[in-house]
């Protein structure tokens, strides 16, 4: 986990090595002696050229990524899929995504609020074409909004930097990187957030590796045995589990774990109830008898509900599960690439394939019209009466698994009540005897729509 006072210094001097020469101008805000520190408002200082010879085009947010991504709507002449990624010039903030760092939340937060409050935004490239990043995937630019109570727009890549939530400025070579150097410089010189050398008050301090649970679903086997943090919903409970979800808005999918709590009583179960947004911290551990990942060891501590230890429910809203409409052939053949760690201290990485099954593991989903053409009743042990629906879409076969499920007057439902019938089904994404299915807790997760001979 970084600790961005104990890297600011290098990040610092290698801005002055490479820009600060050429770009600390006759402005710089740096105070000397007694000398007060005078403000400058770069963001307001710095005027959008409409004439000039960059490209520029207007723009709607479609995706929030982070405090230096976003995701803009754009004409398909810009991009075939009219989306453009964008990545901030002369930009970087602490990570919200991923492994989560101190003030990545804050650099985040503060992105969106000022997109999201904007009567207009503007994006605008570093010369007369539009430039991939090195991934190839993102594109650089600056990134101009129109506050509500304004005419004139805002550099929101230099509003960042001034107010210290960026670790680094670019150089002078970009178009306004004098300005983001100054800017820079004066962040630093008022000890602003990562500056300031304080706690960042919405990062938890703990010995927990504090993540999303898109970076642990995809580098769960690095986090073996290891202690984790991450914030989620809470939409089933069943069998001393919870299921916990989490939207990721880069890939545009759901991303979920069991978490196990055994028999813990107490205020613990107050926080674990389905619809409760909660910050959970336990150990991740490989469920040998179902192959599958879970979350174990989490507690909360009453006598201590300020340990950055406990697992804990984070506002008093009800949050909805997802269950992601989702299209048979999509589950069972997709595809989804993504970069994820080498190793899990390391900051090299490997693109890697999933199935997209595999991802959606433990998030909740539906799927409709499917035919019901087998079932498998358990006809022993504590599962008896459970079942197991094939049921194929379009040629597409889809395991749908229940436990004991009974009706409102408390009868059980038998293979009678579902074979040779068309469904909607509603559940968890499970990992069974070698494949993935769908999991089905209550009667009402299955409406059956009619029947075919």
């Amino acid at each position: 986990m970084k600790k961005f006072t104990r890297i600011t210094s290098i990040l610092v001097l290698i801005c002055l090595v490479v820009g600060c020469f050429a770009g600390c101008q006759p402005g710089t805000t740096e105070p000397t002696g007694d000398q007060p520190l005078e403000v400058v408002d770069y963001a307001a200082q710095t005027k959008l050229n409409m004439d000039s010879d960059t490209l520029k085009q207007e723009v709607t947010v479609k995706s929030y990524i982070d405090g230096d991504t976003t995701h803009f709507n754009v004409p398909t002449s810009i991009d075939p899929d009219g989306v453009l990624k964008a990545r901030y010039l002369c930009v970087n903030t602490p990570e919200s995504t991923g492994k989560i760092e101190e003030w990545g939340k804050k650099a985040s937060n503060f992105t969106k609020e000022k997109l999201k409050n904007a009567t207009s935004i503007i994006i605008e490239s570093n010369d007369g074409k539009w430039n991939a990043d090195s991934t190839g995937d993102r594109y650089l630019v600056w990134v101009w909004y129109k506050p509500a109570d304004s005419e004139d727009y805002r550099c929101l890549n230099l509003e960042l930097v001034q107010n210290g939530l960026s670790i680094s400025c670019g150089t002078v070579s970009e178009r306004y990187g004098d300005v983001a150097m100054n800017a820079f410089m004066q962040a630093k010189a008022q000890k602003l957030h990562v500056f300031s050398g304080e706690d960042d008050p919405d990062f938890f301090y703990g010995d927990a590796y504090e993540v999303d649970l898109k970076h642990l679903r995809t580098n769960i086997s690095l986090y073996e045995n290891c202690k984790v943090a991450f914030e989620g919903v809470v939409t089933r409970n069943n069998n001393n589990s919870v299921y916990v979800e989490e939207y990721d808005a880069e890939t545009d999918m759901y991303y979920g774990i069991a978490v196990y709590y055994g028999f813990e009583t107490g205020e613990l179960l107050n926080n674990l109830k389905v619809g409760n947004r909660i910050r959970v911290v336990g150990s991740v551990q490989y469920y040998e008898t179902g192959g599958t990942w879970q979350v174990s060891d989490v507690s909360y501590r009453e006598f201590k509900p300020s340990d950055p230890g406990n697992t804990i429910k984070l506002d008093d809203e009800f949050h909805a599960a997802s269950n992601r409409l989702t299209d048979p052939a999509v589950f069972k053949n997709g595809t989804l690439e993504i970069e994820t760690l080498v190793g899990l201290d390391s900051e090299e990485t490997q693109t890697t394939t999933f199935d997209y099954a595999a991802l959606a593991m433990n998030t909740s989903i539906s799927m409709e019209n499917l035919y019901v053409r087998d079932i498998y009743t358990t006809a022993s042990g504590n599962s008896e009466g459970a079942m197991t629906l094939t049921c194929t879409a379009d040629g597409i076969t889809i395991k749908v698994r229940t436990i004991v499920l009974r009706d409102e007057n408390g009868e059980p439902l038998t293979e009678s009540d579902f074979l040779y019938k068309t469904i909607d089904v509603t559940g968890i994404v499970d990992y069974f005897n070698g494949e993935y299915q769908i999991k089905v807790f209550t009667a009402g997760e299955i409406v059956v729509h009619d029947t075919q001979e």
